[in-house]
């Protein structure tokens, strides 16, 4: 009889000094313990946010349904950026091919600033060459000094910037356009600087420091190309 009680006092002990974490660290040990014991099942239970109890199992049911929801939205995203990036990619193709065949500088600037308001949508557009005026008609030409004074630290990488610059800055990238309020910039230079290309938005968060540029690095690099061809040697 003394025996059984000490037994029950122990067990009573061990009972008390049970906690959550120690129940969280068991089921985890013993992954299937639910499966060896499937009769307790029914008796575990879980709130409802309408207030009602559920069993595990529906428990379990209800989390697969909202992670199987999470994954249909990921994939719906995903599926969406991969059209848009295909759509992307045949405007840039067919702009490539626009730059390709032109015979001049001021078909090749013509060609860029149309796709860019056509195919492209964008807002305002402007590519600028360097060097002297007379020998690029129908092309915007400017030096590399006065370019260096409006927009000098835009210039002193090899990649896209982008975000909201300053409004001297978008003035003399977009003259006369008013109102816009981002922009990325190009520059068009490989052993010298040819020149650059932009777009700008009047939407201040339209083009910012964390998008992708690839396809405006894309064009850049075929128009570095093309412009010695055309005549633009550039300045260093």
């Amino acid at each position: 009889m003394a025996a059984s009680k000490e037994q029950a006092g122990a067990a009573q002990v061990a009972i008390t000094e049970l906690s959550d974490d120690t129940v969280r660290e068991f089921l985890k040990d013993n992954s299937d313990f639910l499966q060896r014991n499937p009769d307790m099942l029914d008796y575990l239970h879980i709130s409802h946010p309408s207030g009602s109890a559920v069993s595990l199992v529906e428990k379990q049911v209800s989390v697969l349904r909202e992670r199987n929801m999470d994954m249909r939205h990921r994939l719906n995203s995903l599926t969406s950026n991969a059209r848009d990036n295909d759509k992307l990619y045949e405007k840039t193709r067919t702009l490539v091919l626009q730059l390709l065949e032109a015979e001049s500088a001021a078909q090749l600037c013509e060609a860029f600033s149309a796709a860019m308001a056509r195919d492209f949508e964008v807002e305002h557009s402007s590519i600028i060459l360097f060097g002297d005026k007379d020998d690029y008609p129908g092309c915007r030409v400017d030096s590399l000094e006065r370019a260096k004074i409006e927009i000098g630290p835009l210039l002193k990488g090899r990649k896209a910037v982008c975000g909201a610059l300053r409004k001297a800055e978008l003035e003399y990238l977009f003259p006369d356009t008013g109102g816009v309020g981002s922009a990325a910039l190009m520059p068009l230079r490989s052993n010298a600087k040819l020149g650059l290309i932009a777009v700008g938005s009047s939407d201040a968060g339209r083009y910012s420091s964390n998008m992708g540029t690839l396809f405006l690095s894309h064009i850049a690099d075929v128009m570095v190309r093309l412009l010695p061809r055309l005549g633009c040697g550039g300045t260093g």
